[in-house]
């Protein structure tokens, strides 16, 4: 577990925010900074060009000279880009001044931000990207890991996202047994391939549940991932991150859909002034720029990932995220599961 003066030391840091990531960057990274400040009463401090911040109510700014672009290479622009916003976002965490680091820039150069400066927790073979679908009808999401981090995968390292996913599962929305699934193409341990059989045999033996409380619940396939049956669906990253986009495309076409059936004539459109009340809340419930963004599981610090294309209502939303992240230890209690 943490040691609770570390975990109090590190709550009264600053959120370290990248100001200049995103494609609706720095206009809208801003104005969500300070609605999060305004409304949420958050520490922030934001990171970029001051120059190019415009109006920050006045929020901290640590200046970054350079700005790694959203089609960048990650690794080398990292490596070579040593002033841009996401390094030093992710140093502030690395060297005490921030809790923790928020970017809708470039995900492959958050990633690498994040492990090179702030390093890996000791024992993680990979970190790995968790995203939170939103079920509805359920009060908690089905938690996908890994959808993006690493498109190939051994078994032991999925065994390590179900470990840290059920840790999260618990942290973040308090989910005491997690339900822990293995993405395949049928239920029964015989299908699949060669890694999800070899995964299935670990997790089945249940040498990885130490203090998480997870319960490993067996195969389980994309039609599952919607139904709140599950808490945590575990893959490689290759597999989830099209499973997560295909998801998104899917909600997003029959959100379109909808809209243009309730605008076709005079009887869809009174139809509509009924339906949208109760459709609403599904909506809002669906909609990614409410989710906070996704948890970087595995670096030694908390790094949260949101949309390229978030407005200033998702930065809250994940600056939120972090702040709840951070108050609730939840990197103390992934060290503890992975060392367990």
């Amino acid at each position: 577990m943490t040691d609770p003066s570390d975990l109090s030391a590190t709550a009264s840091l600053p959120l370290a925010l990248d100001a200049m990531g995103g494609d609706n960057a720095p206009r809208e990274i801003v104005a969500g900074a300070r609605q999060a400040v305004e409304e949420h009463g958050l520490d922030v401090v934001l990171v970029g060009r001051p120059e190019e911040l415009g109006d920050t109510g006045g929020l901290e700014v640590v200046a970054a000279s350079q700005v790694i672009a959203m089609d960048a290479d990650p690794a080398s622009s990292v490596r070579t880009m040593k002033d841009s916003s996401l390094v030093r976002v992710a140093e502030l965490v690395r060297d005490g001044k921030a809790s923790a680091m928020v970017s809708a820039g470039n995900t492959g150069a958050t990633m690498a931000s994040a492990l090179l400066r702030m390093g890996r927790i000791k024992g993680v073979k990979r970190p790995a990207i968790a995203t939170p679908l939103p079920v509805p009808g359920a009060d908690t999401p089905t938690i996908l890991l890994d959808a993006g981090a690493n498109a190939e995968c051994e078994p032991n390292w999925l065994v390590q996202f179900a470990q840290m996913g059920a840790v999260y599962a618990r942290d973040r929305y308090g989910i005491a047994a997690p339900r822990v699934g293995l993405l395949s193409i049928g239920e029964e341990p015989t299908k699949g391939t060669p890694l999800v059989k070899e995964t299935h045999k670990l997790l089945a033996a249940g040498d990885w549940i130490g203090q998480t409380g997870a319960a490993f619940v067996g195969n389980v396939e994309g039609r599952d991932l919607l139904t709140g049956e599950l808490d945590v669906v575990v893959t490689d990253g290759f597999t989830g991150n099209v499973a997560l986009k295909t998801l998104e495309g899917g909600i997003k076409a029959l959100v379109n859909a909808l809209f243009a059936a309730f605008g076709a004539d005079e009887r869809t459109q009174a139809a509509a002034e009924v339906l949208l009340p109760t459709l609403a809340p599904l909506y809002g419930k669906l909609d990614p720029e409410n989710t906070g963004g996704a948890m970087l599981l595995g670096v030694d610090g908390v790094c949260i990932i949101s949309h390229g294309s978030s407005s200033a209502r998702a930065v809250v939303n994940a600056l939120l995220v972090a702040r709840e992240l951070v108050d609730h230890g939840v990197v103390g209690h992934l060290r503890a599961a992975v060392a367990g």
